[in-house]
C-alpha cells in the first residue's frame, strides 16, 4: 500500500464507493472487498429510466468528466441521472496502490475493460434498480467501456457516443501503449513497481509525459506555438506546466495497471474474435465521434469500425490538441462535442 494524496476528495471533490464485495476478474483472480468509485448528478427519475452513464478515460477520474454536466449542457442533471464511474485500478476504485497484501503494488492482478463494465453493472443493477440507459458515452478508455457496454449489455443500452477510441485496439495504439509504459518504467527508481513513494519515479513519469505530449495533440500545435494561447510562454513551459504537472501527482503502478487494460480492449472477445460479429450485436442509437488530427485513436480506425455498425453515424472534429481535444482547452472544442451528446440525446429511438 502507497499513500497518495492526489487519490483523494480534496482533489477530486466528493464521492462515493460502491462495495463490490469479492469481485472475480475475468482472469480468474478475485479482488476481495473491492469498491468501485463514482459521482452522480440529478436524480434518478420513478421509472429509473432517465440515467446516462459516462465512464473515464486512461490516468482520469469523474471529476475531469465533470466539465460536461451541467444544466444548459447536454447532460443535464435537471433532466438526467449522470453516473460518473472511476476505473478499477484508476486511483480513487480498488487500485494497485491502495490494496494491501498478495494484490498490492505491482502484483495487483491483470484487469480487463470487461471487469470495468461488469462492476459499473453490478453499481446500476444492485444499488440503482437501473435497467435501462438513455446513453453510454465516454472517451478513450471511456469509449473502450462504451463499446463493451453496447456489445455485452444490448438490450440496456438505448444510445452510445464513443469518442476518440476502439472497439477493439489496434497494432499501432497497442504499440503506443508500450512505449509509453517503458517510458515510464525506464526510470530505475521504478525498482519493478516496488518504489516506496510514487514521488520517487518522477523521471519516469516526466518521461511518459512526453511520450504523450507527442502523440497527444497535434504537430499543428507545436510547430506553429498554439500553446500560446492557452497561457504558456514556450514549448518547455508546455511541456512542463500541462503534461508533466498532469502526470507528476500519479501513482506509476495505477498507471500501468490502466495501460493493460487499455491495451488489451477488445470486443471480439464476445463472438471468438470476430470484431464484426461482435459490433452487429450493438442495438443501440450510435454517433462514433473522431478527432481528425488524434495520433492516438485515428480518425480513419474509428470510421472503419463505424461502418460495420448498423443504426450509426459518424463525426470527425477537426482541432489542433489532437486526442485531447476532449478537455475542452478550446472552448469551441467543447461546444462540438456539447453539441454532438445534445443531438444523440434528442434522436428519437
Amino acid at each position: 500500500m502507497c499513500e497518495n494524496p492526489y487519490y483523494t476528495a480534496e482533489q477530486h471533490g466528493d464521492f462515493d464507493l460502491f462495495e463490490l464485495e469479492d469481485f472475480v476478474l475475468e482472469q480468474g483472480a478475485t479482488l476481495r472487498n473491492a469498491s468501485l468509485a463514482y459521482k452522480t448528478f440529478g436524480q434518478l427519475n420513478k421509472e429509473a429510466d432517465n440515467a446516462i452513464l459516462f465512464p473515464v478515460m486512461f490516468s482520469g477520474t469523474h471529476a475531469a468528466m465533470a466539465t460536461y454536466v451541467g444544466s444548459e449542457l447536454a447532460l443535464n442533471p435537471e433532466k438526467y441521472f449522470i453516473i460518473i464511474p472511476n476505473q478499477l485500478g484508476g486511483g480513487l476504485s480498488t487500485s494497485p496502490h491502495n490494496t494491501q497484501g498478495e494484490y498490492g503494488g505491482a502484483s495487483f492482478p491483470m484487469l480487463s475493460i470487461g471487469d470495468d463494465v461488469r462492476a459499473q453493472h453490478k453499481l446500476l443493477n444492485e444499488h440503482f434498480g437501473i435497467r435501462t440507459l438513455q446513453l453510454v458515452t465516454g472517451w478513450s478508455m471511456g469509449a473502450q467501456q462504451t463499446y463493451e457496454w453496447a456489445v455485452r449489455y444490448p438490450n440496456m443500452v438505448t444510445r452510445a457516443l464513443p469518442i476518440a477510441g476502439t472497439a477493439k485496439t489496434t497494432p499501432h495504439c497497442g504499440l503506443y501503449v508500450d512505449v509509453f509504459c517503458e517510458a515510464l518504467n525506464s526510470d530505475p527508481a521504478w525498482k519493478n513497481g516496488a518504489y516506496k513513494n510514487a514521488n520517487d519515479v518522477s523521471e519516469g513519469l516526466c518521461r511518459m509525459a512526453r511520450v504523450f505530449a507527442m502523440m497527444g495533440a497535434s504537430h499543428e500545435l507545436f510547430n506553429e506555438k498554439s500553446w500560446s494561447n492557452f497561457g504558456f510562454s514556450s514549448t518547455e513551459d508546455f511541456l512542463a506546466g500541462f503534461w508533466e504537472n498532469w502526470f507528476l501527482p500519479m501513482d506509476p503502478n495505477n498507471l500501468l495497471c490502466m495501460a493493460k487494460k487499455w491495451r488489451s480492449g477488445d470486443v471480439s472477445q464476445h463472438t471468438g474474435g470476430n470484431l464484426e460479429s461482435a459490433l452487429h450485436r450493438i442495438k443501440a442509437k450510435m454517433l462514433v465521434v473522431a478527432f481528425k488530427q488524434d495520433m492516438f485513436i485515428t480518425e480513419a480506425d474509428c470510421r472503419r469500425e463505424q461502418q460495420m455498425i448498423a443504426n450509426s453515424e459518424f463525426v470527425s472534429i477537426s482541432s489542433q490538441w489532437g486526442h485531447f481535444s476532449m478537455l475542452g482547452m478550446s472552448r469551441d472544442d467543447f461546444k462540438i462535442i456539447n453539441s454532438c451528446l445534445e443531438r444523440l440525446l434528442a434522436a428519437p429511438v
